[in-house]
């Protein structure tokens, strides 16, 4: 199992006890982030505007 593989698993272990499990998308997000870590500011811009509810 590569180094990528075994944080993910551990990453998924850790979620599927707060009965979040990663997806299929959390998963190839986390592999493309560690293969890519300058990105990693640009990600969390775009996921925190995609999960940020605003009220009119």
């Amino acid at each position: 199992m590569s180094n990528e593989e075994k944080i993910i698993a551990e990453v998924n272990s850790s979620m599927t006890m707060e009965g979040m499990p990663l997806t299929t998308k959390d998963k190839i997000r986390i592999r493309y982030l560690l293969s890519n870590p300058d990105n990693l500011e640009t990600m969390i811009n775009e996921l925190v505007k995609k999960h940020t509810v605003s009220y009119p």
